[in-house]
Protein backbone atom coordinates (compact mmCIF):
# COMPACT_ATOMS: atom_id res chain seq x y z
CA UNK A 1 0.00 0.00 0.00
CA UNK A 2 1.24 3.50 -0.68
CA UNK A 3 2.29 5.37 2.46
CA UNK A 4 0.13 8.37 1.66
CA UNK A 5 -2.95 6.14 1.71
CA UNK A 6 -2.29 4.33 5.00
CA UNK A 7 -4.06 6.83 7.25
CA UNK A 8 -6.97 7.19 4.85
CA UNK A 9 -7.38 3.41 4.62
CA UNK A 10 -7.32 3.03 8.40
CA UNK A 11 -9.80 5.85 8.94
CA UNK A 12 -12.15 4.38 6.33
CA UNK A 13 -12.48 1.07 8.18
CA UNK A 14 -15.94 0.22 9.51
CA UNK A 15 -15.53 -0.68 13.17
CA UNK A 16 -17.43 -3.51 14.84
CA UNK A 17 -20.59 -2.38 16.57
CA UNK A 18 -20.58 -1.60 20.28
CA UNK A 19 -22.93 -4.53 20.87
CA UNK A 20 -20.62 -6.94 19.04
CA UNK A 21 -17.65 -5.65 21.05
CA UNK A 22 -19.43 -5.96 24.39
CA UNK A 23 -20.50 -9.50 23.46
CA UNK A 24 -16.93 -10.30 22.35
CA UNK A 25 -18.21 -11.80 19.11
CA UNK A 26 -15.63 -13.68 17.01
CA UNK A 27 -15.98 -11.13 14.22
CA UNK A 28 -14.59 -8.42 16.52
CA UNK A 29 -11.33 -10.26 17.11
CA UNK A 30 -11.14 -11.09 13.41
CA UNK A 31 -11.53 -7.40 12.51
CA UNK A 32 -8.65 -6.26 14.72
CA UNK A 33 -6.35 -9.10 13.75
CA UNK A 34 -6.99 -8.70 10.02
CA UNK A 35 -6.22 -4.99 10.21
CA UNK A 36 -3.37 -5.08 12.74
CA UNK A 37 -0.55 -4.28 10.29
CA UNK A 38 -2.55 -1.52 8.63
CA UNK A 39 -3.34 0.10 11.99
CA UNK A 40 0.26 -0.13 13.23
CA UNK A 41 1.41 1.53 10.00
CA UNK A 42 -1.30 4.17 10.37
CA UNK A 43 -0.20 5.10 13.87
CA UNK A 44 3.38 5.48 12.65
CA UNK A 45 2.20 7.65 9.78
CA UNK A 46 0.04 9.69 12.17
CA UNK A 47 3.08 10.45 14.32
CA UNK A 48 5.10 11.52 11.30
CA UNK A 49 2.28 13.69 9.95
CA UNK A 50 1.90 15.45 13.32
CA UNK A 51 5.54 15.47 14.45
CA UNK A 52 5.66 19.26 14.87
CA UNK A 53 2.63 19.33 17.17
CA UNK A 54 2.81 16.07 19.13
CA UNK A 55 4.40 15.59 22.52
CA UNK A 56 7.21 13.05 22.61
CA UNK A 57 6.14 11.10 25.70
CA UNK A 58 9.04 10.18 27.97
CA UNK A 59 9.83 9.82 31.66
CA UNK A 60 10.13 13.60 32.13
CA UNK A 61 6.32 13.47 32.40
CA UNK A 62 6.71 11.67 35.72
CA UNK A 63 7.16 13.06 39.22
CA UNK A 64 10.70 14.47 39.67
CA UNK A 65 11.25 12.85 43.08
CA UNK A 66 10.18 9.49 41.73
CA UNK A 67 12.39 9.89 38.65
CA UNK A 68 15.45 10.65 40.78
CA UNK A 69 14.84 7.77 43.17
CA UNK A 70 14.30 5.36 40.27
CA UNK A 71 17.43 6.58 38.45
CA UNK A 72 19.53 6.17 41.59
CA UNK A 73 18.16 2.69 42.26
CA UNK A 74 18.94 1.48 38.75
CA UNK A 75 22.48 2.76 39.15
CA UNK A 76 22.82 1.31 42.65
CA UNK A 77 20.03 -1.04 43.81
CA UNK A 78 21.13 -0.62 47.42
CA UNK A 79 19.51 2.83 47.25
CA UNK A 80 16.06 1.36 46.55
CA UNK A 81 14.74 2.40 49.99
CA UNK A 82 14.41 5.93 48.61
CA UNK A 83 11.86 4.57 46.13
CA UNK A 84 9.92 2.78 48.87
CA UNK A 85 9.88 5.93 50.99
CA UNK A 86 7.78 7.73 48.36
CA UNK A 87 4.92 5.22 48.70
CA UNK A 88 2.39 5.35 51.54
CA UNK A 89 0.94 1.96 52.53
CA UNK A 90 -2.79 2.40 53.20
CA UNK A 91 -3.46 -1.30 53.90
CA UNK A 92 -1.22 -4.36 53.46
CA UNK A 93 -0.46 -4.72 49.76
CA UNK A 94 -1.86 -1.30 48.71
CA UNK A 95 0.36 1.79 48.29
CA UNK A 96 -0.18 5.38 47.06
CA UNK A 97 2.30 7.90 45.60
CA UNK A 98 2.60 10.81 43.18
CA UNK A 99 3.41 9.34 39.76
CA UNK A 100 2.94 12.06 37.13
CA UNK A 101 4.46 15.53 37.43
CA UNK A 102 1.51 17.90 37.86
CA UNK A 103 3.34 20.53 35.81
CA UNK A 104 3.54 18.13 32.85
CA UNK A 105 0.23 16.34 33.13
CA UNK A 106 -1.50 18.83 30.82
CA UNK A 107 1.04 18.00 28.11
CA UNK A 108 0.23 14.32 28.39
CA UNK A 109 -3.50 14.95 28.32
CA UNK A 110 -3.08 17.11 25.22
CA UNK A 111 -1.36 14.13 23.59
CA UNK A 112 -4.24 11.84 24.54
CA UNK A 113 -6.69 14.35 23.10
CA UNK A 114 -4.76 14.21 19.82
CA UNK A 115 -4.97 10.41 19.94
CA UNK A 116 -8.72 10.60 20.53
CA UNK A 117 -9.11 13.03 17.61
CA UNK A 118 -6.87 11.04 15.24
CA UNK A 119 -9.77 9.00 13.81
CA UNK A 120 -7.44 5.98 13.74
CA UNK A 121 -9.48 3.00 14.99
CA UNK A 122 -8.60 1.75 18.47
CA UNK A 123 -10.28 -0.72 20.78
CA UNK A 124 -11.69 0.17 24.17
CA UNK A 125 -11.52 -2.35 27.02
CA UNK A 126 -14.33 -4.89 26.79
CA UNK A 127 -17.22 -4.16 29.11
CA UNK A 128 -17.04 -0.35 29.03
CA UNK A 129 -18.60 2.33 26.87
CA UNK A 130 -16.50 3.47 23.92
CA UNK A 131 -15.48 6.74 25.56
CA UNK A 132 -12.67 9.03 24.44
CA UNK A 133 -10.06 7.73 26.84
CA UNK A 134 -10.95 4.05 26.69
CA UNK A 135 -8.20 2.27 24.74
CA UNK A 136 -5.83 -0.68 24.94
CA UNK A 137 -2.16 0.17 25.48
CA UNK A 138 -0.18 -3.07 25.22
CA UNK A 139 0.89 -4.63 21.88
CA UNK A 140 -0.57 -7.97 22.98
CA UNK A 141 -4.03 -6.39 22.79
CA UNK A 142 -6.11 -6.12 19.64
CA UNK A 143 -6.55 -2.55 18.42
CA UNK A 144 -3.93 -1.12 20.80
CA UNK A 145 -2.43 2.37 20.65
CA UNK A 146 0.53 1.47 18.43
CA UNK A 147 2.03 4.95 18.04
CA UNK A 148 5.81 4.25 18.29
CA UNK A 149 6.65 7.12 20.64
CA UNK A 150 3.83 6.20 22.99
CA UNK A 151 4.93 2.56 22.96
CA UNK A 152 8.48 3.60 23.88
CA UNK A 153 7.08 5.57 26.86
CA UNK A 154 4.77 2.74 27.89
CA UNK A 155 7.53 0.12 27.81
CA UNK A 156 9.91 2.42 29.69
CA UNK A 157 7.27 3.03 32.35
CA UNK A 158 6.66 -0.70 32.78
CA UNK A 159 10.32 -1.79 32.69
CA UNK A 160 12.05 0.99 34.59
CA UNK A 161 9.27 1.96 37.00
CA UNK A 162 6.38 -0.40 37.60
CA UNK A 163 8.17 -3.76 37.63
CA UNK A 164 10.91 -2.89 40.15
CA UNK A 165 8.46 -0.92 42.31
CA UNK A 166 6.09 -3.90 42.40
CA UNK A 167 8.97 -6.24 43.23
CA UNK A 168 10.12 -3.94 46.02
CA UNK A 169 6.73 -3.26 47.60
CA UNK A 170 4.69 -6.35 46.72
CA UNK A 171 7.20 -9.16 46.16
CA UNK A 172 6.08 -9.98 42.61
CA UNK A 173 9.47 -11.21 41.34
CA UNK A 174 8.94 -14.23 39.09
CA UNK A 175 5.37 -13.28 38.20
CA UNK A 176 5.95 -9.97 36.46
CA UNK A 177 7.58 -10.51 33.08
CA UNK A 178 4.36 -9.95 31.09
CA UNK A 179 2.67 -6.56 30.77
CA UNK A 180 -0.85 -5.34 30.05
CA UNK A 181 -2.50 -1.93 30.05
CA UNK A 182 -5.56 0.10 29.18
CA UNK A 183 -7.07 3.51 29.81
CA UNK A 184 -10.55 4.14 31.12
CA UNK A 185 -12.81 7.07 31.88
CA UNK A 186 -15.65 7.17 34.39
CA UNK A 187 -18.67 9.35 33.57
CA UNK A 188 -22.00 9.70 35.38
CA UNK A 189 -23.91 8.90 32.18
CA UNK A 190 -21.61 6.15 30.83
CA UNK A 191 -19.16 4.02 32.80
CA UNK A 192 -19.83 5.21 36.30
CA UNK A 193 -18.58 2.45 38.59
CA UNK A 194 -16.98 -0.98 38.81
CA UNK A 195 -18.27 -3.80 40.99
CA UNK A 196 -16.14 -5.56 43.59
CA UNK A 197 -13.47 -7.68 41.93
CA UNK A 198 -9.87 -8.82 41.99
CA UNK A 199 -7.49 -8.47 39.04
CA UNK A 200 -5.91 -11.18 36.88
CA UNK A 201 -2.52 -9.71 37.77
CA UNK A 202 0.28 -10.09 40.24
CA UNK A 203 0.39 -6.28 40.47
CA UNK A 204 -1.88 -3.47 39.31
CA UNK A 205 -0.83 0.18 38.94
CA UNK A 206 -3.79 2.55 38.61
CA UNK A 207 -2.80 6.14 37.73
CA UNK A 208 -5.17 9.08 37.77
CA UNK A 209 -4.58 11.50 34.86
CA UNK A 210 -7.15 14.16 35.74
CA UNK A 211 -5.85 17.72 35.64
CA UNK A 212 -6.08 19.64 38.95
CA UNK A 213 -8.98 21.74 37.63
CA UNK A 214 -10.94 18.66 36.49
CA UNK A 215 -13.02 18.06 39.59
CA UNK A 216 -15.29 15.06 40.10
CA UNK A 217 -17.43 13.71 42.92
CA UNK A 218 -17.89 10.10 43.90
CA UNK A 219 -15.76 7.40 42.23
CA UNK A 220 -13.98 6.49 45.47
CA UNK A 221 -12.22 3.12 45.50
CA UNK A 222 -12.78 0.66 48.35
CA UNK A 223 -10.02 -1.82 49.16
CA UNK A 224 -10.77 -4.80 51.40
CA UNK A 225 -8.26 -5.31 54.21
CA UNK A 226 -8.19 -9.09 54.68
CA UNK A 227 -6.30 -8.76 57.97
CA UNK A 228 -8.87 -6.51 59.67
CA UNK A 229 -11.93 -7.47 57.64
CA UNK A 230 -12.63 -3.79 56.97
CA UNK A 231 -12.85 -1.64 53.87
CA UNK A 232 -10.38 1.22 53.37
CA UNK A 233 -11.41 3.99 50.98
CA UNK A 234 -9.02 5.75 48.61
CA UNK A 235 -9.74 8.87 46.58
CA UNK A 236 -7.84 9.46 43.34
CA UNK A 237 -5.98 12.75 43.03
CA UNK A 238 -4.40 14.22 39.86
CA UNK A 239 -1.25 12.38 38.85
CA UNK A 240 -1.37 10.01 41.84
CA UNK A 241 -1.09 6.25 41.51
CA UNK A 242 -2.26 3.32 43.57
CA UNK A 243 -0.24 0.10 43.28
CA UNK A 244 -1.61 -3.10 44.76
CA UNK A 245 -1.49 -6.86 44.54
CA UNK A 246 -4.01 -8.15 42.06
CA UNK A 247 -5.63 -10.36 44.69
CA UNK A 248 -6.73 -7.41 46.86
CA UNK A 249 -10.53 -7.07 46.43
CA UNK A 250 -11.58 -3.59 45.38
CA UNK A 251 -14.60 -1.75 43.98
CA UNK A 252 -15.31 1.70 42.55
CA UNK A 253 -18.18 3.83 43.82
CA UNK A 254 -20.45 5.50 41.24
CA UNK A 255 -19.15 8.81 39.94
CA UNK A 256 -21.79 11.49 40.49
CA UNK A 257 -20.33 14.48 38.64
CA UNK A 258 -17.39 15.29 36.40
CA UNK A 259 -15.12 12.68 34.83
CA UNK A 260 -12.29 10.54 36.13
CA UNK A 261 -9.62 9.37 33.67
CA UNK A 262 -7.04 6.71 34.55
CA UNK A 263 -4.29 4.56 33.09
CA UNK A 264 -4.37 1.01 34.43
CA UNK A 265 -1.40 -1.30 33.91
CA UNK A 266 -0.78 -4.86 35.06
CA UNK A 267 2.11 -7.26 35.52
CA UNK A 268 1.82 -11.05 35.56
CA UNK A 269 3.84 -14.13 34.65
CA UNK A 270 3.97 -16.26 31.52
CA UNK A 271 0.58 -17.50 30.32
CA UNK A 272 -1.25 -15.49 33.00
CA UNK A 273 0.63 -17.00 35.94
CA UNK A 274 -0.01 -15.14 39.19
CA UNK A 275 0.94 -15.85 42.83
CA UNK A 276 -1.14 -18.30 44.85
CA UNK A 277 -4.24 -16.76 46.36
CA UNK A 278 -4.78 -14.34 43.47
CA UNK A 279 -8.26 -15.20 42.23
CA UNK A 280 -9.90 -13.05 39.62
CA UNK A 281 -13.40 -12.06 38.60
CA UNK A 282 -12.11 -9.47 36.12
CA UNK A 283 -9.86 -10.84 33.42
CA UNK A 284 -8.71 -14.26 32.29
CA UNK A 285 -10.33 -17.38 33.71
CA UNK A 286 -7.28 -19.50 32.89
CA UNK A 287 -4.83 -18.21 35.47
CA UNK A 288 -2.34 -20.64 36.93
CA UNK A 289 -1.10 -19.88 40.43
CA UNK A 290 2.11 -20.37 42.38
CA UNK A 291 3.66 -19.45 45.71
CA UNK A 292 4.19 -15.79 46.60
CA UNK A 293 7.80 -14.62 46.56
CA UNK A 294 8.65 -12.40 49.53
CA UNK A 295 10.74 -9.26 48.94
CA UNK A 296 13.29 -10.50 51.48
CA UNK A 297 14.03 -13.64 49.45
CA UNK A 298 15.21 -11.69 46.38
CA UNK A 299 18.34 -9.55 46.16
CA UNK A 300 18.12 -5.84 45.40
CA UNK A 301 20.15 -6.42 42.24
CA UNK A 302 17.57 -8.99 41.02
CA UNK A 303 14.71 -6.60 41.68
CA UNK A 304 16.37 -3.96 39.50
CA UNK A 305 16.73 -6.15 36.42
CA UNK A 306 14.79 -6.92 33.25
CA UNK A 307 13.20 -10.29 32.45
CA UNK A 308 15.28 -12.21 29.91
CA UNK A 309 12.44 -14.17 28.31
CA UNK A 310 10.26 -13.02 25.39
CA UNK A 311 6.81 -11.53 25.82
CA UNK A 312 3.94 -13.92 25.20
CA UNK A 313 0.81 -12.93 23.26
CA UNK A 314 -1.83 -13.80 25.86
CA UNK A 315 -4.02 -10.84 26.81
CA UNK A 316 -6.44 -10.99 29.78
CA UNK A 317 -9.19 -9.27 27.75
Amino acid sequence: MANKNILAQARALTLPSREASLNREASVSEFWNENRKLLEAAWSEWEIENKDDLLISDETLLDPRLRKAIKDAWENPEKESAVADLWEEIIPGVYVAQFFDLDRLADFRKYLEAVANSKVPKRAPYGIQLNRYGMMLDPRSEGHLAAPNFQAFYNDMMDRYMRPIARLLLGTYGYDNQTFGFSIQYNPDKDKDLRAHTDASSATLNININLPEEKFTGSEVDFYNKASGKMVQAIFEPGKAIIHRGNVPHATHPITSGQRSNLVVWLYGDRMQIPRGSTSSYGSANNSVSEVVTPESISARARWSLPDGPKDTIAPF
